[in-house]
């Protein structure tokens, strides 16, 4: 395995890490000024830096195997470099000076998987930029760069929810997010919980096109009910004067935000779970978001006596599940959902906890399609 000094010759001079993230609850609602709840998980993106006497910067991935050299005013053409240099140009547009720099990154985020490797990248990225330089930057304002970086310069229209989330959450705390305002504040897990996400094995390739789709259909229902968003809407009995799907989107939202509120203020894993498992039928029914074999996954994961409840997790048509489980149970979980899931054809893997993903990461056969 290559190292910074084997690429590089040297030592880096500054390094720092952000994690990848899951959201327990509150999907689709950030793009309607709503609430989310997103925790941070165990797996980190690291960058190392150092100033370059050279006048490009080079930039290696550890994944990928591969350096890129680019220069500032040209964005480099592949992907994974895009995000580091949006990150670059955007704190240079705040009025930090930048120097030309070697860059090693490291993750064991994974990637592809809707853990949020991409705002991982990024804040530590910029957590790496303001310790070399010195220039102030806090936690919320480097999770603002970081979605201006990903929206202007790798083409990704998202929301604040991840660079929130990777910046300021922890992995026993998850982020209560008003979307609209920014207020924020940190969420313990109920007692005698913890986190468990499963992968189904479903690609997401509808996920752009879906998520746009219901992106236009909730900013028609707003304006139909004459509101500037849907985070405006509490009364979920204003969606039935709407047409379909419309109504059924705005039920989604409203009960989703309700959700969210709900679940920050609960203590009780049971009750957690049970908010969990109705807004995966909201994400199924009402927002027309989940597949066949997230169903199938989440239904496994609902019916062991040690999960609390489960839900797909992320834009949706494939992806990830996320369960709130009993802590000491996490394997046996784990191996017994993903055993019978693979015995209807289907493959799954382990992606949190990270614990045992050499040894367990994929049970049984099947297409991973």
């Amino acid at each position: 395995m290559s190292s910074f000094e084997s690429v590089f010759g040297d030592s880096p001079e500054f390094v720092a890490r952000a994690p990848g993230r899951v959201n327990l609850l509150g999907e689709h609602t950030d793009y309607n000024g709503g609430y989310v709840l997103p925790i941070a998980i165990e797996q980190q993106t690291s960058v190392s830096m150092s100033h370059s006497n050279s006048k490009q910067y080079a930039l290696y991935s550890e994944m990928l195997d591969d350096i890129v050299y680019f220069t500032l005013g040209k964005s480099p053409t592949e992907h994974f470099a895009t995000y580091v240099y949006g990150c670059l140009m955007e704190a240079r547009a705040v009025g930090m000076k930048v120097p030309v720099l070697d860059i090693y990154i490291q993750s064991d985020v994974p990637m592809g998987a809707g853990l949020s490797s991409s705002a991982a990248l990024e804040v530590a990225t910029l957590r790496v930029l303001r310790a070399l330089t010195g220039f102030p930057l806090d936690d919320v304002q480097i999770a603002q760069l970081a979605q201006r970086a990903e929206i202007q310069y790798a083409g990704v229209r998202c929301g604040i929810m991840d660079q929130m989330a990777s910046s300021l959450a922890g992995t026993r705390e998850a982020l209560l997010l008003d979307t609209l305002t920014l207020e924020r504040r940190l969420v313990p897990l109920p007692p005698a919980s913890a986190v468990l996400v499963l992968d189904s094995g479903v690609v997401r390739t509808l996920a752009t096109s879906g998520y746009n789709q219901r992106r236009t259909e909730c900013e028609e229902a707003a304006h139909q009910l004459g509101v500037q968003s849907l985070r405006e809407v509490h009364d979920i009995s204003l969606a039935d004067a709407l047409p379909e799907p419309l109504g059924r989107r705005v039920r989604h939202i409203v009960s989703e935000n309700a959700r969210v509120l709900r679940a920050a203020e609960c203590n009780n894993a049971a009750e957690f779970g049970m908010l969990m498992n109705a807004s995966h039928t909201s994400l199924r029914d009402d927002y027309e978001v989940s597949v066949p074999q997230l169903d199938q996954l989440v239904t496994l994961l609902q019916a062991h006596p040690d999960v609390y409840g489960a839900r797909l997790t992320g834009a949706g048509f494939g992806g990830a599940c996320v369960a709130l489980c009993k802590p000491e149970s996490l394997h046996q979980i784990s191996e017994a959902v993903l055993q019978d899931y693979s015995s209807m054809g289907l493959k799954g893997r382990i992606l949190v906890p990270p614990h045992w993903v050499d040894r367990t990461a994929t049970v049984g056969g099947g297409s991973a399609s």
